[in-house]
């Protein structure tokens, strides 16, 4: 039995699914061709960034947009010039192949944010990891293993699960996960939690403990799994699984009962969406509204601005699907969001730079387009809008 990090809730007993690395390791060695190393940098790049947007979609149809824009943010990892730049350096100044600039720069990057004392930004090396690892293989010609093509269920058993691992997950397939490393707030965790596998991370020895096809018991409620359990250890869990899927069952009946604390106080239950799709979501749930409309996402769906009858009538759609309160949050990029139909300027720290409001009020052609649509919209519902507010 090895204990970790209960990450998402819920009873998974299968075989186990080792998700293995290809060998990543680099040799740096001397180069002569400046000009042809940086090209073959280059390339690397496309390549993943195709890699990515693959991904997304895929992601999209198991994931709200809200979560699947975690590839926007991988994306701008990709291209961040500050890293792109340093890896270029390194190969001109030091005269040394791609594959070792980007693993020295990328491995700094890591350190860097993993000695943070905020959780959030702790959990953001994840994100480098995962993109600078799948440039690396780019680099070297390796093929990373692909998740989507398990075709039995299984548990799966990593070091650790990238988001874009994670975003490819089969569902009715994977019946959980545990990994060596990870916290309740990486991006693997949320997106588990989301898609309602249950997880089990920071087990430290899982990986170096379980073989192919070994029989597995993951308690992603209590932080539990258990190697080749016993014929009664798996009926005692089995019924578990079975109370814990009933337990859900009978949440849902009071899904339409009113929110209120025993001594009568009405506590609002309300949702963040970032998409009219998420309204399904929203009601299945007994929602009564929507606390939080991120409608950056209308902007990221294309390369061109949204017009104002098409942010008109996707205000429309939720505040007519929605019986309750809609909080609607006018556009919100920069920092770690970008979009394609606005050139955002470089800055050495975009996050103290123009965006959200301050974006908002130097572009008030986008701005004003943005409130006229809301203005539409409002007579469908109770709609109310917010300002992104910034330090």
């Amino acid at each position: 039995m090895i204990k970790g990090i209960a990450a998402s809730s819920g009873i998974a007993i299968a075989k186990a699914y080792k998700l293995v690395m290809p060998d990543l390791t680099v040799t740096k060695t001397t180069i002569e061709d400046v000009e042809k190393e940086i090209a073959c940098y280059e390339e690397a790049m496309a390549k993943t960034a195709k890699d990515l947007e693959m991904i997304k979609e895929a992601a999209s149809k198991n994931l709200s947009a809200e979560e699947a824009a975690v590839f926007d943010a991988h994306a701008l990892v990709l291209s961040d010039p500050e890293m792109k730049s340093q890896v270029e350096d390194k190969i001109k100044n030091e005269k040394i192949n791609a594959a070792a600039a980007l693993d020295e720069v990328a491995n700094t990057f890591i350190a860097m944010f993993e000695s943070m004392d905020d959780d959030y930004f702790r959990e953001r090396a994840a994100d480098i990891k995962d993109v600078s690892r799948r440039l690396l293989a780019a680099l070297l010609g390796k093929q990373l293993p692909n998740p989507a093509l398990i075709d039995e269920e299984v548990v799966i058993i990593a070091d650790d699960l990238t988001p874009s691992d994670t975003a490819q997950l089969n569902k009715n397939l994977v019946r959980g996960f545990a990994t060596n490393i990870g916290g309740r707030t990486s991006h693997s965790a949320i997106m588990a939690r989301s898609l309602e596998i249950p997880a089990v991370v920071a087990c430290k020895t899982i990986t170096s403990e379980v073989n192919d096809n070994d029989m597995i018991i993951l308690d992603g409620s209590e932080g539990l799994v258990i190697i080749n359990p016993s014929d009664d250890e798996i009926a005692t869990y089995e019924k578990k699984r079975d109370d814990y899927v009933a337990y859900r069952e009978e949440l849902k009946k009071l899904k339409d009962e009113k929110t209120v604390t025993t001594d009568g106080h009405h506590v609002e239950l309300v949702a963040n969406i970032g998409s009219p799709k998420d309204i399904e979501g929203v009601l299945e749930n007994g929602g009564e509204g929507v606390g939080l409309y991120r409608t950056e996402f209308l902007y990221m769906e294309s390369a061109e601005l949204p017009t104002e009858e098409e942010q008109f009538n996707a205000y429309k759609a939720v505040l007519e699907g929605i019986n309750g309160p809609v909080v609607v949050r006018t556009l919100d990029i920069g920092g770690d969001k970008e979009i394609a139909a606005i050139d955002l300027p470089k800055e050495m720290n975009p996050f103290l730079g123009v965006r959200a409001i301050r974006l908002c009020f130097q572009r008030e052609d986008i701005f004003r387009t943005q409130l006229r649509a809301l203005l539409r919209a409002s007579v469908y519902g109770d709609l109310r809008i917010m300002f992104p507010m910034i330090a």
